[in-house]
């Protein structure tokens, strides 16, 4: 029975959406897990070809030079073709990459596998967002927005353990064999599950009209009023970039030099940081869906939408700047208090910005907002990895790291306080919507 027929129980929805978000996490918790997997091998890598903490750095960097620069592509591609097709490309071919990983013999071929794991990997979150604007009403696209990407924090964080006892068992090579298959299951999975909401042979009408019923703007596949680039017009597209750059930095630490710092510094056996580390990980993920469901029901409540935003980003950029403690303290036990509560004021502040393209987005443009967003956020995970190797190789210390990590965290919050204006759908000016019904009348 599709959407479209009647239900022989018309007033009980189905549950079909909670489906496509679980379906939605498990995505972006094997992406976490499959580029969260190098932090753990990477000194054995080093040891292998021979790595400078600087050429470290350019290796973990070399992920997110394709990342960043595909996003855009990655979100126009999404919302033209639609999401059954883009995400199953997107989680098979970083699949493959990642396995292919194992015969890596070079720096520059370990390099180009991490630039291949990058291509797949762009069109997750364009991809994901989109399916949360198409898929569920506004009052729960907050708690969905931080559902799915809390997967990023379960997969980094079961990446650690998991990966450190397959190195330990079986060496690099195969561990990073295992995470790409278990990435081509999924790949199957979705291709026989997912359809648009219409089309989905388990959802009922009651489920459809719920859905529809509950959304300010109607998402699809059909006219986009604007190209990519008009959105660089607009205020708010430019806090959300900015502000998601801050973020980001904060939060490729911990997917990228934290274990390497448990080791160096704090001198902890593989196995035991690969489990250590996942603290703030884990307690991060579970504040960020927490943070999710309180803010749909502070919206729910009647605050308004721009409040509701700011300020749980607000604090949760606050409460990164924490991480300058960890300078000054030595007990292992009080670093990773200190680090589990800026990891998970970033995820807090992480819970909104899925949300927001959504939010701001012209029609049918969502998946291309979210990747613009999403490719200038990136660029910190290009200069993060590198500025920490750089500081690290000249001298010799973290403390470093961690203090341009806090300065970081200080102007995200000046972003979202003065740079970002009243959340609203973008309307386009009426010459830019005569002209994109002109191609698509071509």
């Amino acid at each position: 029975m599709t959407a479209t027929q009647d239900d022989e129980i018309p007033h009980k929805r189905t549950k079909t959406r909670r489906w496509v978000a679980l379906m939605m996490w498990l995505a972006i918790a094997i992406n976490y897990f499959d580029r969260g997997n190098i932090s753990i091998a990477i000194p054995l890598m080093a040891k292998e070809f021979h790595l400078s903490p600087a050429i470290m750095g350019v290796v973990l960097s070399a992920f997110f030079w394709p990342y960043f620069l595909l996003q855009i592509p990655a979100g126009w591609f999404a919302d033209k073709i639609g999401h059954r097709i883009s995400l199953a490309l997107a989680v098979g071919s970083w699949s493959l990459a990642t396995a292919a990983t194992a015969a890596a013999h070079s720096t520059a071929s370990l390099v180009g596998f991490r630039i291949l794991l990058g291509i797949g990997e762009s069109g997750a979150y364009p991809s994901a967002a989109g399916v949360t604007a198409r898929w569920f009403p506004d009052k729960e696209r907050s708690r969905v927005s931080a559902l799915f990407d809390s997967g990023s924090k379960f997969g980094a964080a079961t990446s650690l353990p998991v990966t450190a006892w397959l190195i330990v068992m079986a060496g690099w090579r195969a561990a990073f064999v295992i995470s790409g298959t278990i990435g081509l299951v999924w790949t199957i999975a979705w291709w026989f599950y997912y359809r648009e909401p219409e089309k989905h042979k388990y959802m009922n009408t009651a489920e459809l009209k719920y859905i529809r019923n509950g959304q300010a703007k109607r998402e699809g596949l059909g006219v986009q009023p604007m190209k990519w680039y008009d959105l660089l017009r607009y205020r708010n597209i430019w806090a959300m970039c900015l502000g998601f750059f801050t973020m980001n930095y904060i939060g490729y630490f911990f997917y990228t030099w934290f274990p390497v710092y448990l080791l160096k510094v704090h001198n902890m056996p593989l196995v035991k940081m690969g489990f250590i580390a996942t603290v703030p990980l884990i307690i991060s993920m579970i504040l960020e869906i927490a943070a999710g469901g309180f803010a749909d029901w502070l919206y729910s409540r009647g605050w308004p939408l721009t409040r509701v935003r700011k300020t749980i980003l607000i604090c949760g950029e606050l409460l990164c700047t924490c991480i300058i403690l960890a300078i000054f303290v030595h007990s292992i036990f009080w670093i990773i208090v200190i680090m589990t509560l800026c990891k998970s004021g970033q995820t807090m502040a992480n819970s909104q910005v899925w949300t927001l393209p959504g939010d701001v987005s012209p029609q049918n443009m969502t998946s291309q907002v979210a990747s613009l967003q999403n490719s200038v956020s990136n660029l910190a995970g290009v200069v993060g990895p590198i500025v920490g190797g750089v500081i690290l190789q000249i001298t010799g210390s973290f403390n470093g790291v961690l203090l341009v990590i806090a300065v970081v965290a200080v102007l995200g919050v000046i972003n979202y306080l003065f740079l970002m204006g009243k959340i609203e759908p973008i309307q386009p000016k009426p010459h830019m919507i005569v002209a994109a019904a002109g191609r698509f009348a071509k």
